[in-house]
């Protein structure tokens, strides 16, 4: 850890292992920040990004009708299939590549079930707060498997008006992803917050060292960082950076 100017360089990684856990009968869930029954003072956030969530949800389950307010969530899946209803009249089928976003804002109800009947669905949840309350509720989703194929970062969700990417209500954060073949090479944003994380393969991160499948890592005013693929099996990763924080 280092001190520039008046901010604080931080690389804070988080192991598969340390992260909150849930499994019931139809989920297997595993929390990077306090969430649910799982809550912890110094774990609530990084930057403006709230929830993330690597869930595995069986067969023919899922989560039934339920609420949100005020929050952009975004939904990532990176096998099988997971469908989405809402109250607003939006539906679809979220698959590998297919970028989602839900916006709650004055208030919505969703569904989010996995319609096969023999196949699980695992993905990625990400919840970030919006920074202006009380819009009307929306829905977008956008296949990017094209621009993955290319290699690189891809911007997935963006408050900045990235092309291809679905929009966010938030200026400050872009999620980007990435399916990293063995041994590319990467460059992570340069931003005030930066959270990386691993749901595939493996990493090695300048200056962190090798991160496995579900391990993170929290840079706070780090720098732009060189990101490797293994040579092996390459790497699927989710960044979101955030110019921001939230404030409690």
């Amino acid at each position: 850890m280092n001190t520039i100017g008046t901010k604080t360089t931080e690389i804070d990684i988080r192991r598969a292992r340390e992260r909150f856990h849930t499994q019931i009968s139809w989920l297997d869930s595993l929390h990077s920040f306090s969430f649910s029954n799982h809550y912890d003072p110094a774990n609530t956030h990084h930057g403006l990004l709230l929830v993330s969530n690597d869930d595995t949800v069986k067969a023919g389950t899922g989560f039934r009708t339920h609420p949100h307010q005020d929050m952009e969530i975004v939904t990532w899946v990176l096998d099988g299939e997971l469908e989405h209803k809402d109250s607003q009249g939006n539906k679809g089928i979220i698959y590998p590549g297919l970028a989602q976003r839900m916006s709650a804002g004055t208030g919505i109800w969703h569904s989010e079930m996995n319609p096969q009947a023999d196949k699980d669905v695992h993905f990625i949840q990400m919840w970030v707060v919006p920074d202006t309350q009380r819009i009307s509720p929306g829905y977008e989703q956008l296949d990017i498997n094209g621009h993955l194929a290319k290699g690189g970062l891809v911007p997935v969700a963006s408050g900045k008006g990235h092309d291809g990417a679905i929009s966010i209500h938030q200026k400050g954060a872009v999620l980007w992803a990435g399916r990293l073949q063995p041994g590319e090479t990467v460059t992570i944003p340069d931003n005030a917050y930066v959270h990386l994380y691993v749901p595939k393969g493996s990493v090695q991160l300048e200056q962190a060292g090798r991160l496995g499948a579900g391990d993170a890592v929290r840079l706070t005013a780090a720098g732009a960082r060189k990101l490797t693929a293994d040579e092996t099996t390459g790497a699927e990763v989710l960044i979101w950076e955030s110019e921001g924080t939230v404030q409690f």
